[in-house]
């Protein structure tokens, strides 16, 4: 059984930076896709970003350019955040399927951490 666990989520400027981390338990092949999802309040789950099996990234037109996703193989999963905004201000989920590529949509990932709050305000 596959465990996720984000942090590094908090409360920052517009402006700022966060670095989040999703840490992977019980991860034993590198098959495997993973995604970054928010939330925010009123509002349905988005994809932000994913990176498959090969290293492909795919970003939200919205983070485009100011965030990053990155992966440490069977271990875990980043999320580096530029130039929040306060739009960004969201519940962060961290998602994991197995499989080489990355589905289209997020009902098909397997696996879900818990979650960890970013607020991005003045």
């Amino acid at each position: 059984q596959v465990q996720l666990m984000e942090s590094g989520g908090g409360s920052v400027q517009p402006g700022g930076s966060l670095r989040l981390s999703c840490t992977a338990n019980n991860l034993v092949t590198t098959w495997y896709c993973m995604g970054w999802f928010r939330q925010a309040p009123g509002k349905e789950r988005e994809e932000v970003a994913t990176v498959d099996s090969y290293g492909t990234t795919t970003y939200a037109d919205s983070v485009k350019g100011r965030f990053t996703i990155s992966k440490e193989p069977k271990t875990a999963l980043y999320l580096q955040m530029n130039s929040l905004k306060p739009e960004d201000t969201a519940m962060y989920y961290c998602a994991l399927v197995f499989g080489a590529t990355c589905p289209s949509q997020s009902v098909n990932y397997a696996y879900w951490g818990r979650g960890t709050q970013v607020t991005v305000s003045s």
